[in-house]
């Protein structure tokens, strides 16, 4: 498989570039060719200044010629066929200003539905492009030989090394731990024993193992994406441009109306009025305008649509069909919680695991290095650091040998609750143990993105009628992630070929949107009618079928890419509508022979100047939330950052509840409490304040009124109220220990404020948090 054999053959950038210069000679040339004839007309020269602009006119005639010839040949009426009437309409009455100014505005038109024709292409290049080419073959003699992946037969003996694409489908014959996003869309790190089957396009996120291969590279299931890719592009319909829908009425009725003013008063010169005034100028260009303008808008926002036709399509959208892993959720994982044997230290934990990660290669190895950065732990060089592929990493730290990853020997009761705990949220568990037994537990998850919630609220409030979930992860990770982001139905372990019968299912009920980041989800992009890839992050090949590509790592751009796309679109509509009505009132007045072919022609300027206005609104407006003042967004920074430290507090505010729970009278609980009320007292509430005082009055501007942070201010005074409460407990208690009688009443204010606290945070960040846009380019105001 290569790129010269799909004709994705790479385009020098030299001959892109003058490509692109060239497409506008026309414009400029004839643009040039009517300022050459006003200034002959100015120094009397008006027999040759008519020769020029009738020159004018033929040359724009002739091109839209032969587009109408073939247009009708498909049985296509245009607003070419309206261009092509008022040209030689112009010519015929000697009216060649006129015919040359309607030249211009037919080549404006045009240039700028190519210049959005232009800004990408639709291929497969970066899907083909990170398809295996090449296989490690073992020889009857053991040897290791690189054969291009046409000549891997089935039953071959193949070696996959640390990092590399899986390149056929086959059997391990040895433990693996594999990347599988990439077909399936699971974040999750997947074990694979022996004998079981790999497919094609997964990545080994282990050490290096052997397989035989079951089919062929043109059997594999990557290929099978990568055709379902080509298929679907192939059967998508060419977009209907906005203004031939409007032509398809409005060329009859011009035809009809001319038709009728001649037979009638038998002055063909009525007819050639009608046709003069006729010119398609709000169609050709008022509606390239607006869209073009759409095009801008969504490129600053971060959005790159590849043509007019899409950003159409995506303003009249009804569907949405949107990714889990990487999409709604960021597609890495993360680690949400660290938990410490009694009497062991979190930090102390993490800092050991991320220690003896730091030479790993695996996804989940750079998740904990990365949070040890983060909280600011000095990590110490491992020694003798071993690797098992499905098992984990070892390696001495300080001494102590250190392994991280799963526990083989038996649980102690701290440990079966954390595993109980983690099943239960569908989080990952990675156990850090030594000689004598577990230290403590990383709890890493794939988080649910903090935009996303409000990014499903927007793009209902903007028209979307039903938003589905489709992903290739497990039925009850999936089902927490759709109630979390409130989608109306949800479809779990889907493959690329489901996904692809579904988004055409949906298709052909409403125009159809499609989002998703990985190759996985290549084929239902092309499929659907605006396919959206998460370009920041997701895979090169969604990024290029898709037809609008989002460059920031950030779910709400297609919020905004919607809103903006259905302003541009309605702002189109309207400069049509009104051109267009304007234009019949007076195509009415020359028909009756109130309005002469020279008159018409200045009037039809006139109309169009007024509709290339309106059309020109669709550089700014549209957008239902403001921008966020660069003064709020450091505060929603530094209260994020500390959100960490109140996250902190709550992990030991949750360890001290299990321990009141499980052992009520160890000499433990009661300092245990009394540090968990210090420190909500001394941390959280000072946080809680600050937000009451600075960051809350900041946000009425961007959320439009105070009222929009009433109930978060609600959940402060309940915070510090039940935190009051704690400290009355605290004050009941009589010597070192808790009273019996005290630890139902303890236990419901403990866990009553670690749910409610979470509950804060997670509104918080979802609410306010996720406002901190970070823009590629501002509005312009």
């Amino acid at each position: 498989m290569s790129a010269e054999s799909t004709g994705c053959v790479p385009e020098q950038p030299a001959r892109r570039r003058i490509r692109r210069w060239w497409a506008w000679a026309p414009l400029v040339g004839l643009t040039v060719a009517v300022l050459v004839g006003a200034l002959l007309r100015l120094v009397g020269r008006v027999g040759a200044a008519d020769v020029v602009w009738a020159a004018v006119t033929v040359a724009a005639l002739l091109p839209a010629l032969w587009s109408m010839l073939r247009a009708l040949w498909h049985r296509h009426f245009g607003v070419d066929v309206i261009a092509v009437l008022a040209l030689a309409g112009a010519l015929g009455v000697g009216e060649y200003l006129a015919g040359a100014v309607i030249a211009v505005m037919v080549a404006t038109g045009r240039s700028l539905e190519a210049y959005a024709q232009r800004r990408a292409t639709r291929d497969l290049r970066a899907l083909l492009e990170r398809a295996p080419r090449t296989a490690r073959r073992r020889g009857p003699d053991g040897a290791i030989e690189v054969v291009p992946l046409d000549q891997v037969a089935v039953q071959d003996r193949l070696l996959v090394g640390p990092g590399d694409v899986v390149p056929v489908d086959g059997t391990v014959d040895e433990p693996v731990t594999l990347d599988e996003s990439v077909v399936t869309g699971e974040a999750r790190l997947v074990q694979r024993a022996a004998g079981e089957q790999v497919a094609s396009g997964v990545v080994n996120a282990g050490a290096g193992f052997s397989m035989r291969a079951t089919k062929s590279a043109a059997e594999s299931t990557y290929a099978g994406i990568v055709r379902l890719a080509q298929e679907a592009t192939a059967r998508k319909a060419p977009t209907v441009r906005l203004a031939d829908r409007y032509a398809a009425a409005f060329v009859p009725f011009t035809l009809v109306l001319a038709g009728l003013a001649w037979l009638l008063s038998g002055e063909v010169v009525r007819a050639v009025a009608v046709l003069v005034v006729a010119t398609p100028c709000p169609l050709l260009l008022a509606t390239p305008i607006a869209i073009v303008s759409g095009l801008s808008r969504v490129a600053r926002r971060g959005v790159l649509v590849r043509d007019g036709g899409a950003l159409e399509l995506l303003g009249r959208a009804q569907t949405l069909l949107v990714d889990k892993t990487g999409t709604l959720t960021a597609g890495r994982p993360r680690a949400a919680e660290t938990v410490a044997a009694p009497g062991g230290d979190r930090d102390e934990v993490l800092r050991l695991a991320a220690s003896v990660e730091q030479l790993s290669p695996h996804v989940l190895a750079a998740a904990l290095v990365r949070q040890a950065a983060e909280r600011g732990l000095r990590l110490t060089e491992p020694t003798e650091v071993t690797e098992e592929p499905g098992v984990g990493v070892s390696g001495r730290v300080d001494g102590r040998l250190i392994r991280v990853g799963q526990f083989s020997g038996e649980l102690p009761d701290w440990a079966d609750r954390t595993r109980a705990r983690t099943e239960l949220t569908g989080w990952s568990t990675v156990w850090v143990s030594d000689d004598d037994g577990p230290l403590g537990a990383i709890l890493l998850e794939d988080p649910v993105r903090p935009d996303a919630r409000r990014t499903v609220r927007r793009l209902r409030a903007a028209g979307l009628r039903r938003i589905v979930m489709v992903t290739g992860d497990r039925p009850a990770t999936a089902a927490q992630v759709a109630e979390a982001v409130g989608v109306d139905d949800m479809l779990a372990r889907c493959t690329p070929q489901e996904k692809v019968a579904r988004v055409r299912t949906e298709a052909e009920r409403a125009v159809t949107v499609m989002v998703g980041d990985g190759v996985n989800d290549a084929p239902a992009l092309a499929q659907a009618h605006v396919g959206v890839a998460m370009g920041a992050t997701g895979a090169s090949a969604s990024a290029d079928v898709a037809d609008a590509v989002l460059t920031v790592d950030r779910l709400d751009r297609l919020a905004d890419a919607v809103e903006i796309a259905r302003y541009a679109r309605r702002i189109a509509v309207q400069s049509a509508t009104v051109g267009m009505g304007l234009a019949v009132l007076a195509m009415i007045a020359a028909a009756i022979g109130r309005l002469p072919p020279v008159a018409g022609a200045f009037l039809q300027e006139g109309i169009d100047v007024l509709v290339i206005l309106n059309a020109l609104r669709a550089l700014r407006g549209g957008l239902r939330h403001r921008d966020v003042p660069q003064r709020t967004r450091e505060l929603l920074g530094r209260f994020a950052t500390e959100h960490q430290g109140v996250r902190d507090v709550l992990a030991g505010l949750r360890d001290t509840a299990d321990l009141v729970a499980t052992d009520p009278a160890s000499p433990r609980c009661l300092p245990a409490v009394r540090e968990t009320h210090r420190r909500l007292t001394d941390e959280v509430l000072p946080h809680e304040a600050a937000e009451e005082q600075q960051l809350y009055p900041a946000l009425a501007g961007p959320l439009g009124s105070g009222a929009a942070t009433a109930t978060m201010s609600r959940a402060h005074v309940e915070i510090r109220r039940q935190v009051d409460l704690l400290g009355a407990q605290l004050a009941q208690t009589t010597g070192d220990r808790l009273r019996p009688d005290q630890v139902p009443d303890l236990l419901a204010t403990l866990y009553g404020l670690d749910a409610l606290l979470r509950l804060h945070l997670a509104q918080e960040e979802e609410e306010f948090f996720s406002l901190d846009p970070s823009d590629p380019q501002p509005e312009p105001r």
